[in-house]
């Protein structure tokens, strides 16, 4: 029986266009590397197969400017359906990301590339979460419009793991940590609390995959002889373009392994939104907008 080699199957996963398939294919992945008899780890090669640009996706959603996406209220059945696929969007997305992160970085141990294959399990079946969320509503993923931030911060941090670890999990992904008890309220109020208990645990998982971020950025830090700390601080601006929403989740970005400097330095760069809603989908899909580059 020929084996598969561990990254290489990411990568063909990563141009695999329908959602469904790319989810249980993920799955299935994960599932035989843990059995330990069907794949095996080149660590050592470059990205392996074609060059990836750009992740495969179904035709829909279109993708637009983030101004371009509608504000509608948490309140009414067409706000809960928007801000479930806003957040199904990012699910999706942050499959491509784990994906992305053990196709393209070579040279790592093989824990790296363990760790980052269970994010992307954790993340489809987040998305698939959603998705029956959705179908309780009356809508499916595909329906509305949506943004490319989250995959334009992918290519951006492309050239170094290091980058990429600070940028995506402990910047873009990391809003979640900071938006998820607003948006757990909001599904509360608009009287949708199955919604609500489906968030609850995606944060919970999420807060793990920050963690993984940010064990694989100190790690990447010790390697190149960097203090953490100062190197996440002078990273931060190219993620956050000079500022970041609060209020930061300090017990949940503490428990994803952040210091109290680097909260600090987030703190620091930190500016309100003047008038926002909570019950607006601008901002208590925070994270939507968030994540956007």
């Amino acid at each position: 029986m020929c084996r598969l080699e561990l990254r290489t199957a990411a990568g063909h996963l990563l141009r695999e266009c329908d959602p469904a398939r790319k989810c249980e294919g993920v799955l299935a992945l994960a599932e035989a590397w843990r059995s330990g008899e069907e794949l095996f780890l080149d660590a050592e090669a470059m990205a392996p197969g074609p060059a990836i640009d750009s992740p495969g996706r179904p035709d829909r959603p279109p993708l637009v400017p983030p101004e371009r996406l509608a504000r509608r209220s948490v309140r009414t059945r067409e706000g809960r359906i928007a801000l479930l696929h806003a957040l199904g969007h990012i699910e999706f997305n942050a499959v491509q990301l784990a994906l992305d992160a053990v196709w393209r970085f070579p040279g790592l141990p093989e824990n790296y590339y363990e760790d980052w294959l269970g994010v992307a399990a954790d993340e489809a079946r987040h998305f698939s979460w959603l998705c029956e969320r959705l179908r309780a509503h009356g809508a499916k993923y595909g329906d509305l419009p949506a943004h490319d931030g989250l995959w334009q911060a992918a290519l951006a941090t492309a050239g170094d793991p290091l980058e990429r670890m600070a940028l995506v999990p402990r910047v873009l992904e990391a809003r979640g940590l900071d938006v998820s008890p607003s948006l757990i309220a909001a599904f509360e109020a608009g009287g949708d609390p199955e919604s609500a208990a489906v968030l609850r645990a995606i944060l919970e998982e999420e807060i793990g995959h920050v963690a993984i971020g940010s064990r694989w950025f100190r790690y990447l830090c010790e390697q190149r002889g960097l203090d953490p700390d100062a190197a996440f601080a002078a990273l931060i601006p190219r993620a956050a373009r000079g500022a970041l929403r609060g209020p930061l989740n300090r017990a949940a970005r503490l428990a994803a392994g952040f210091s109290e400097s680097e909260l600090a330095a987030l703190a620091a760069m930190v500016q309100s939104e003047p008038g926002a809603s909570q019950s607006s989908i601008a901002a208590a899909s925070a994270g939507a907008e968030s994540l956007r580059s």
